[in-house]
């Protein structure tokens, strides 16, 4: 039996199942309870996600501009459905505001509004960006989907101007017409300054990182830039990414960036966005071990086959390539804007961002379907569109008979510190696998715990903090050989950290 799902407002019509396969119902109300229940109180879910897994900026404009504040997101409200009645999709009347969270403000965290009229030749008000959005405000319809586009977020909380968060949290909020709340979920909106040039590019005294790339294109190529800041890149050299055509007849900005820097690097974190954020951190990286470089190239690879013809940003890698066709996106569609395969619901919708496909290894990535579906990875628990388990297949062909939910609390406890050796602060990346008090501490080499980190229960998933080299006392402890452990779920795990400075 195939059922149909509809969207109110504009006639979209999007075929039924959202959700990949079922786990079982532990309530003792009968289907005909739940019915009556939904009929008389309408249930809505809130599904957000980003359209990017990361979206890198430049932190400074003063001299040059990769890619600006800008970052999109979207959104369906679904009206759970019952035995009766399919789920519906809803546009207008309702509407959905979104606020980044603890990130009121950016000017001041960037100078992009000092440079915007020159760079783009709009003058912008602070704290707006390219398309319009502030960091709060109301998203708009698209025929069959809630977007807001652009919104310019920076990576820095308001408090923490230093160190950076990539992972930004944005509360979407669902109000019908009366103004009443129906729903709300909390998405990743994620956003990183922390393109490495500086790792290669060495200022003369005197310059700044992006004055001496200026100056070394001008010794390569004959051009004027370092006099002429601050310039925008794909001013000349054409991006698909801002949509500026460039220069006719000059290479576009992924094919000179990728052709010239593979000289120097086939490194990916150098620019996309950086070693610390690593972008790429779903679950085909943290099962799988996959690579950029498994579905992308190298860099080189990249270059040529832009050089070939391909369109960068335009054409990338497709799913069905390793996992079929019956997981193949929209024919001549980027995965992030593919609903191919689901009667017409969005791919991330229920696998969320490209390069943060869920489970992830950040917890933050995660909320989302655990707060819907008690568990995370993939939204597949058809009930929480549904209100029931529909007899026939699902998407990608799937039943929801045959299969069980694998929660997070399956996996094995993982840890990571980063950088290591460190002198004033190092960060901890941990993996929790199940609910129950844990412990994560740091102890010396004779087995002395120096500071216990957390102990709190935290929900299962991938969580962060900061050690910044102290010991119980408040005090720093001395440089030397430490010991980062990690017990939770009755299993334990230890990484070596070293500290190369104490005072």
């Amino acid at each position: 039996m195939r059922t149909r799902l509809f969207v109110a407002g504009p006639p979209v019509c999007i075929a039924a199942a959202l959700l990949l396969f079922a786990g079982a119902d532990t309530s003792a109300r009968t289907p005909a309870d739940r019915d009556s229940e939904l009929r008389s109180n309408p249930t809505y879910v809130l599904i957000g996600w980003n359209d990017l897994g990361m979206h890198c900026s430049n932190k400074r404009f003063e001299d040059l501009a990769v890619l600006p504040p800008f970052n999109t997101f979207w959104a369906l409200l679904v009206e759970r459905g019952d035995s009766a009645r399919p789920p519906v999709v809803h546009g207008t009347p309702f509407t959905i505001s979104y606020r980044v969270e603890g990130n009121t403000y950016s000017v001041g965290k960037t100078d992009f509004w000092s440079w915007e009229d020159r760079l783009f030749g709009v003058q912008l008000p602070d704290d707006v960006g390219l398309a319009g959005k502030g960091l709060s405000g109301s998203m708009d319809w698209r025929t069959d989907h809630f977007e807001a586009v652009g919104v310019p977020i920076t990576p820095f909380d308001d408090n923490d101007l230093v160190h950076e968060q990539p992972f930004q949290l944005t509360l979407l909020e669902a109000y019908d017409a009366l103004g009443t709340r129906v729903a709300s979920t909390e998405i990743v909106t994620p956003v990183s300054n922390e393109m490495m040039c500086s790792g290669c590019h060495i200022p003369d005294a005197g310059q700044t990182v992006d004055q001496s790339i200026l100056a070394l294109h001008d010794q390569e190529n004959g051009t004027h830039l370092a006099s002429s800041r601050p310039v925008l890149c794909a001013g000349c050299h054409g991006s698909n990414a801002l949509g500026a055509p460039g220069i006719p007849g000059m290479a576009s900005l992924s094919l000179v960036m990728h052709q010239r820097h593979a000289e120097e690097t086939n490194n990916c974190y150098m620019c996309h966005p950086g070693p610390q954020t690593q972008c790429l951190r779903d679950v085909m990286a943290e099962r799988h071990s996959l690579t950029c470089q498994a579905c992308h190239g190298g860099m080189l690879e990249v270059a040529s086959s832009i050089e070939a013809g391909r369109e960068p940003w335009l054409q990338e890698p497709r799913c069905e390539t390793c996992h079929g066709t019956a997981y193949a996106e929209s024919p001549n569609t980027l995965y992030r804007n593919s609903h191919n395969g689901h009667g017409g619901l969005y791919c991330e919708s229920c696998h969320n961002s490209t390069h943060a496909i869920v489970p992830s290894r950040e917890e933050r990535d995660n909320r989302q379907n655990v707060a819907l579906q008690g568990f995370a990875g993939t939204l597949q628990r058809c009930y929480v569109c549904h209100g029931f388990v529909p007899a026939g297949a699902g998407p990608h062909g799937l039943y929801a008979t045959g299969f069980e939910e694998t929660p997070i609390a399956a996996l094995q406890p993982k840890l990571r510190v980063s950088p290591n050796p460190f002198t004033t602060r190092t960060e901890i990346r941990y993996r929790v696998v199940d609910g129950s008090a844990l412990e994560l501490a740091v102890y010396d080499v004779a087995g002395r715990r120096v500071r216990l980190l957390t102990s709190r229960a935290q929900n299962p998933g991938d969580h962060t903090l900061v050690w910044d080299g102290t010991d119980s006392s408040g005090q720093h402890a001395a440089s030397g050989v430490y010991f980062c452990r990690l017990t939770t779920g009755g299993k334990s795990c230890t990484v070596r950290v070293v500290l190369a400075m104490g005072e």
